[in-house]
């Protein structure tokens, strides 16, 4: 029976053998916790503004896509296999997206709503794949400009309305 138990945790250990050193687990780290902590700053600011989607899922999504791109790029995948990995994730987070966007009839007009959370998901994932592939800087100032857009662009907007008023 010893030697059953030996061969268990051999192949317990050859199993959980993915990140071979610290320089590895240290990348690993700091791309997902990257792509967790800038999801959740997109995240706060959409649940601030009472949003469905919220921090939990800007986090799971910034996450997931970093992972979808991290695996591959751990196995050793080339570029072309890299660039169907990101379409595919490109893809799906538009099926996501898709489910956001409410169209209601209202009077004569449509009114359509979850189209900013739509683009916001979309964008938080494209800064999770930018994490998950090494680029955290990028995925920063991509963040900051998410930011922008979402706190400042609606301000401006009210600014140009309130000239338009007769």
């Amino acid at each position: 029976m010893n030697a059953w138990w030996h061969e268990v945790w051999v192949t317990l250990q050859a199993e959980f053998a993915d990140i071979g050193d610290a320089s590895q687990l240290t990348r690993v780290t700091v791309r997902l916790l990257t792509a967790a902590v800038l999801g959740a700053i997109l995240g706060f600011e959409r649940e601030h503004k009472g949003k469905a989607a919220g921090v939990r899922t800007h986090m799971l999504v910034a996450v997931g896509a970093a992972l979808f791109v991290l695996v591959p790029q751990m196995s050793g995948s080339q570029a072309d296999a890299m660039s169907r990995v990101i379409q595919g994730v490109i893809a799906g987070i538009g099926f996501l997206c898709a489910g956001t966007i409410l169209k209601n009839e209202e009077g004569d007009e449509g009114h359509v709503k979850g189209l900013t959370t739509a683009a916001g998901l979309w964008m938080t994932a494209a800064i999770g794949l930018t994490s998950g592939l090494g680029r955290e800087a990028t995925a920063v100032l991509s963040t900051l400009l998410a930011l922008l857009v979402l706190g400042v662009m609606p301000r401006v907007v009210k600014l140009f309305e309130k000239d338009q008023e007769p």
